[in-house]
């Protein structure tokens, strides 16, 4: 049967679909929307099933916070294209706001949220039909406390972080160190916060470098600690020079605004390799 252009657009505003997709689908459905829909739900499922084995490597990165609770999620594709797509970037950030409202501890809480007809999981797998690209959720990570802060990297959507901090302040100081994060990639707040296998591996990489350096063995134990100090102030946030005075370190600028101003949580996640 033939389909109007009415019908058309109305099945596109629906799902979101190509206007051929949603031409084929209400011809072969026989003008019965819901029918239709099924068509267009069945082919993204397909394309979602066939290109399971690409690499998603693009994508939008989105942060928030709302009352004390930040989430960060990223939606992945296989282009730049599909990433930088304002429909696209429209569900990233509906997946996050919806993440946000129900206060989701874990991606897989995120992918059984309601959405539409169906679930999260579901709009993924849709959008996937048609952009005809693999697309999946990662990086989702949240943080609460009294003071957080988010960062949108250059609102590029390919790097976020979000950090919390142990009391109010002015807004300026969180936005500061959240941009730390971005350009310093820390990995703890602190020294307790490194996680014991990434330490004993710097340990072993220090003290076989004193040894190769010629230095007696009775000396390496020490060397070894003195080199992991200068390893704690390149990853442990509160110890990193602050990138915008480097005469001071990150504890130092936040305790010019308060002497108890510290750093409880942070987070990051980048889309790049580095």
């Amino acid at each position: 049967m033939a389909v109007t252009m009415a019908e058309i657009t109305k099945l596109r505003k629906m799902t979101g679909a190509g206007m051929m997709d949603c031409k084929n689908a209400l011809t072969q459905a026989g003008g019965d929307f819901d029918e239709a829909m099924k068509i267009i739900r069945e082919k993204g499922q397909a394309i979602a099933a066939k290109r399971s084995d690409r690499e998603a490597s693009e994508g939008c990165v989105l942060v928030k916070a709302v009352d004390g609770f930040a989430a960060m999620i990223a939606l992945k594709c296989e282009t730049d294209f599909v990433a930088q797509n304002a429909d696209f970037i429209k569900l990233t950030q509906d997946i996050l706001d919806a993440a946000i409202a129900n206060k989701c501890k874990t991606v897989e809480e995120v992918k059984a949220l309601p959405m539409g007809d169906a679930t999260v999981a579901q709009a993924v797998t849709d959008r996937s039909g048609i952009t005809g690209e693999k697309m999946e959720l990662d990086g989702y990570s949240t943080i609460e406390g009294p003071a957080i802060s988010v960062y949108n990297h250059q609102n590029k959507n390919f790097l976020c972080t979000m950090v919390a901090l142990n009391k109010s302040v002015d807004s300026t100081v969180g936005h500061e160190v959240a941009m730390q994060i971005a350009a310093m990639s820390p990995i703890a707040v602190d020294e307790a916060g490194v996680p014991a296998d990434v330490l004993e591996k710097e340990k072993e990489i220090a003290a076989e470098k004193a040894r190769q350096e010629g230095k007696p063995e009775n000396m390496i134990e020490k060397i070894a600690m003195g080199r992991l100090n200068k390893f704690y102030k390149e990853v442990c946030l509160l110890k990193q020079e602050y990138i915008q005075d480097g005469s001071k370190t990150v504890a130092e600028y936040l305790k010019s605004f308060d002497k108890d101003l510290t750093i409880v949580e942070f987070k990051r996640f980048t889309l790049r390799a580095e």
